[in-house]
């Protein structure tokens, strides 16, 4: 029975929190006069994100009575993380390469990986975040690295508040 269930403590006003985190980086990190400055800026604006979150994802779970760590919770954070562990190996070995330019098409096309395969086990909205922020990814691909913090504010801002709000009035908190 609960293999067939959905994940549905998907916070949809901690995702929007969590664009606001986004929209903020991007506007710190367009400030800094050097690649290093501008990585930290992301770098640290990504556990608060997801600490957003978590916190958000607990209380909505509390609320409805879902078990986090229920077989479906599981999944979908397994899901989630793998990406997210591998987004974080690529970024060190971009780094070391000097390649930062391609560092947001490759986050927010593994950032979007990781929802639309955790998303598998949660409602169809997560899945539609997930192939959106891969859209963005894409797109950044086939722009000037220059454009990189309008699609990384696109994707972690304007999709996380977008969706998150869709997500809050459609399936709850």
């Amino acid at each position: 029975m609960e293999r067939s269930s959905t994940f549905t403590a998907v916070p949809g006003l901690g995702g929007a929190g969590m664009g606001v985190i986004g929209l903020a980086a991007a506007v710190l990190a367009a400030d800094q006069r050097s690649d290093a400055g501008w990585l930290l800026v992301w770098i640290l604006a990504a556990p608060v994100a997801a600490g957003i979150g978590v916190v958000a994802m607990w209380r909505k779970a509390g609320r409805s009575g879902a078990p986090l760590t229920g077989a479906v919770g599981r999944r979908f954070a397994l899901g989630l993380a793998a990406p997210l562990v591998a987004g974080a190996a690529v970024t060190y070995a971009l780094w070391r390469a000097g390649a930062c330019t391609v560092m947001a098409p490759t986050w927010l096309l593994l950032y979007g990986a990781g929802v639309v395969v955790g998303g598998m086990f949660s409602v169809p909205a997560v899945r539609a975040t997930g192939l959106c922020f891969m859209a963005l990814g894409i797109a950044a691909v086939a722009t000037p690295p220059a454009w990189a913090n309008a699609w990384l504010a696109a994707g972690f801002g304007g999709l996380h508040i977008g969706f998150g709000i869709y997500i809050a009035r459609h399936h709850g908190g």
